[in-house]
């Protein structure tokens, strides 16, 4: 499992995928979380700007990753 930080609190599904390398572009991510081919926490997900923050896992074509949030940010 790849492990992504993220300078902030939350990162959208569609840019936490472009950050990971999973999709080459905004409209890559759009596609495949649109046609259901991205799962967050085990669930399907189909909204590109469902928000991520420290410890959540999503996957895609057989990655997975998680995310780690900023230290000490509030």
């Amino acid at each position: 499992m790849e492990t992504i930080q993220i300078k902030d609190e939350t990162i959208k599904l569609g840019q936490a995928l472009k950050l990971a390398g999973m999709v080459s572009s905004g409209v890559e991510a759009k596609v495949v979380i649109q046609d259901g081919m991205v799962k967050c926490n085990g669930e399907t997900e189909t909204r590109r700007g469902k928000k991520l923050t420290d410890g959540d896992v999503f996957e895609f074509n057989g990655l997975v990753c998680k995310i780690e949030g900023a230290k000490g940010a509030t």
